[in-house]
């Protein structure tokens, strides 16, 4: 289960560091056709679509790496106060209730509105806009495809934290 783990972890940490590079290119073709849009009053569809689509992959591939970095947004009124298996318990529970349920609906949900894409190859309805409209919408299928593989390796690494005596743990899990 451990080798299991280490390999999930490995592929939300390479998601989210490869899809981190988009915010960088992001910026400079933002910044470009901002410049280029002021200088020479021209502006590109592609280039401004290209942004949202960054924008888009970010947010959607990043979620997994965030969740596997403890960075996820959480209402923490009661969390920081409990102990470390107290921790573990509420991960265990919101992983397996909330965070695997979700990502199934959405994988789901998607599922149909994807394909549908995909048969017509659907493009952008700007002249002169991004190509190839359903590899944006697969991002829909691949984002809760990689929650539920981060999730399984947080249902690990909690249910570890559950067997492990609290005399053994690091300072960085209390």
């Amino acid at each position: 289960m451990r080798k299991l783990g280490s390999i999930f972890s490995a592929i939300s940490v390479i998601s989210g560091r490869t899809v981190s590079w988009l915010t960088i290119g992001m910026v400079t073709i933002l910044a470009f056709n901002v410049l280029s849009s002021w200088l020479f009053k021209s502006s590109s569809i592609l280039l401004s679509e290209s942004i949202t689509w960054m924008h888009s992959a970010n947010f959607l591939l990043a979620a997994a790496y965030t969740l596997n970095r403890n960075e996820h947004v959480r209402v923490d009124i009661f969390y920081s106060k409990m102990s470390s298996k107290g921790k573990a318990i509420v991960d265990l529970i919101g992983t397996l209730t909330l965070l695997i349920p979700v990502s199934v609906f959405i994988a789901w949900a998607s599922w149909s509105y994807v394909g549908l894409s995909w048969r017509i190859g659907e493009k952008s309805a700007e002249a002169g806009g991004m190509p190839a409209t359903y590899l944006l919408k697969s991002l829909l299928i691949i984002m809760p495809l990689l929650l539920i593989i981060e999730a399984i390796n947080q249902l690990i690494v909690h249910s570890k934290k559950l067997k492990t005596d609290p005399t053994q743990q690091s300072r960085g899990d209390q």
